[in-house]
């Protein structure tokens, strides 16, 4: 599920990712939360997304609404388990086998990610570098120069207690990579589509998931993803979504307030699959 808006060169680098996946076994949902008609057939005329099996659920721009575009999303997929992916942030070669790895009932997966400079990101989206699959001395000699800000996606430990949160902790809250069943997804209702414009739908997204018994487990030194730069994100509301979850914390909430599974009427979603 790879959210995305007005970045279609990002979202190409992203996509050529997942075609290089050893694990091949997926569906790739794009989420698109109001590109215009330019991103939108940069897309469609790809080969590389016409190389993987892919929906492109669009609709209208009305803003920043994440929460609204990625439910649309999952209502247009049909697996068992969602990975849920920003159109900025690049795979690692291996993302889908160590994200099926971590995978178990009862927990969800909290991926994290690699910071790469600007320079970096203009090489990558132009097609002069690709980012998955180097090797260690690729990636030290970028992390010395400052392209990249550490160097956890070289990394790989295994599945173990320790990578389990046992409380609700906004710390390190990553929906650019997170990993979650369809069927604990349902079961708070999906993401909060009161919440609008930047920031915190997803620590809100956590804390029903842990509120209804479901653990984190965290994902680093496994699901790693390369985050290609950009200015960041107008956080007008940001403030009062934080206060939002804050006082939710608080609670013992479960479901969201306008979710998954409301009643849609005159819905504009354009869903468009490519094979």
């Amino acid at each position: 599920m790879i959210t995305t808006y007005n970045r279609s060169d990002a979202l190409l680098a992203v996509l050529a990712g997942l075609s290089m996946q050893t694990d091949r076994n997926f569906e790739v949902i794009v989420a698109d939360d109001g590109s215009s008609e330019v991103h939108q057939q940069v897309i469609f005329d790809s080969s590389v997304a016409r190389s993987l099996s892919i929906a492109h659920v669009w609709h209208p721009d009305v803003g920043f609404t994440a929460s609204r575009i990625r439910n649309r999303g999952v209502a247009a997929s049909h697996g068992k388990y969602i990975i849920f992916l920003d159109g900025d942030c690049v795979p690692e070669v291996d993302f889908i086998a160590r994200h099926r790895s971590l995978a178990e009932a009862g927990y969800f997966v909290n991926g994290s990610r690699v910071l790469l400079s600007k320079a970096m990101t203009v090489r990558v989206v132009t097609g002069l570098e690709q980012v998955w699959g180097r090797s260690w001395l690729y990636w030290v000699s970028n992390r010395l120069f400052g392209h990249a800000s550490k160097l956890g996606g070289l990394l790989r430990l295994p599945d173990s207690t320790s990578r389990v949160e046992k409380s609700f902790s906004w710390k390190g809250i990553r929906s650019c990579n997170m990993a979650v069943w369809r069927s604990d997804f349902e079961l708070v209702d999906g993401f909060d589509e009161s919440f609008v414009g930047w920031g915190h739908e997803d620590a809100d997204f956590v804390l029903r998931l842990h509120n209804s018994g479901v653990m984190r487990k965290n994902g680093y030194y496994a699901t790693e993803v390369f985050h290609l730069w950009h200015k960041e994100a107008a956080r007008d509301q940001e403030s009062l979504n934080a206060c939002t979850v804050e006082e939710r914390s608080k609670t013992d909430i479960t479901q969201a307030a306008l979710g998954y599974a409301q009643l849609r009427v005159n819905d504009e979603v354009v869903v468009t699959r490519l094979r």
